[in-house]
């Protein structure tokens, strides 16, 4: 199976799926493509990610390229103006490290270290001028992020991002307590927490500067608008959860679906991987049946107004992208370094971390 290249050669790469984890409907029906800036994008998020000293220089040159960050974006936002898409792509890097963060401060018993960045990522949420020289570079890059983002659509819209960011950083604190203190939510439980910690609706968010425009809320709240929205990303997380799940039992996680229905559904790890397959699927049929409603429903927004042809076609890029979202996640886990568990040292230590500079002596 060839995927598309990533790195800076042009040379397409051979990626093997395990039989475990391919959805044949994937590689068939949701052709894969990438923005046109990826290039450029690639090289100026890694350059970005030394700028603000949130990776050390040796880790960038080793890893970044074949963590493939920015192949995942590039995959999603098409259709972004440039700016826009590095703008989003160099969050993301962001993400990728504070969720690194997250997970060191939790393995090495932080509490004070974490308590101090969660408060300190709301203040910078709230008000990311005040934070732009904060001397942790973790504050820091994500003030300057929060900057940029904040600039392309209207205060509601940064509003409306702000509030869905700090519930996101809230679950990251639940995490920190639950893996403290060895807790494995109950299924229900965990589905809800993982669409903050996934950030399912800040990707989601993210795909109207993509498109150009906010999403009016009688559009955006719409079910075939929120429901192909949130299709795309739960198959995203529960796909994640799939192909996560040695590293996260190596680790002694507590947060993944298959580890729920292991401890409180009586399954084994077979039946657990078959169940989280079976909703992976589910996602995808899903998304396929309703994806057409929410076109029909993007062409009546086209009622003759210039406004109503402006969001008919915002909402056909943003319906277009949450297909995208499902080729993008999907190869992405087979092309990053990041799921490559039996190449690493150590199971439950991933050779991209910054040990050092976090604090671990």
């Amino acid at each position: 199976m060839h995927a598309l290249p990533h790195g800076t050669t042009s040379t397409p790469t051979t990626v093997t799926v395990p039989p475990s984890l391919a959805l044949p409907v994937i590689e068939a029906e949701f052709p894969r493509e990438l923005h046109p800036y990826w290039p450029k994008l690639q090289e100026k998020t890694r350059l970005w990610l030394l700028e603000k000293r949130l990776m050390p220089a040796d880790k960038v040159e080793e890893h970044v390229d074949g963590l493939c960050y920015t192949d995942l974006m590039a995959g999603y936002y098409l259709g972004a103006p440039d700016e826009v898409m590095q703008a989003i792509a160099d969050y993301s890097a962001w993400f990728f490290v504070w969720d690194d963060r997250h997970d060191r401060d939790v393995v090495h018993g932080r509490t004070g270290d974490w308590r101090r960045l969660r408060l300190r990522l709301h203040a910078a949420l709230d008000a990311p001028r005040h934070h732009l020289h904060h001397p942790d570079p973790l504050v820091a890059g994500f003030a300057d992020s929060m900057m940029r983002l904040y600039s392309f659509l209207p205060r509601t819209w940064n509003a409306r991002f702000a509030r869905h960011f700090h519930a996101v950083i809230d679950a990251y604190d639940r995490e920190f307590r639950n893996r403290t203190e060895g807790y494995v939510p109950q299924v229900e439980e965990y589905l809800a927490l993982r669409r903050l910690t996934f950030a399912h609706w800040i990707w989601t968010d993210l795909l109207e500067p993509s498109a150009g425009l906010e999403i009016p809320d009688a559009v955006r709240k719409h079910p075939a608008y929120r429901r192909p929205a949130l299709l795309s990303q739960e198959f995203a997380a529960w796909y994640n959860d799939l192909c996560s799940l040695p590293k996260e039992i190596a680790g002694d996680e507590v947060h993944n679906l298959g580890i729920s229905l292991i401890t409180h559904e009586g399954l084994n790890l077979e039946e657990a991987v078959a169940e989280v397959r079976r909703r992976v699927d589910d996602c995808i049929t899903e998304f396929l049946a309703v994806e057409q409603e929410s076109l029909r429903f993007a062409d009546d927004l086209a009622d003759g107004t210039t406004h109503g042809k402006e969001v008919s076609v915002a909402m056909r890029a943003c319906v277009g992208n949450m297909r995208n979202w499902f080729s993008s996640v999907y190869w992405f886990h087979h092309e990053s370094g990041r799921y490559m568990v039996d190449s690493w040292d150590d199971r439950s230590t991933p050779p991209y971390v910054n040990n050092e500079s976090a604090g671990e002596k």
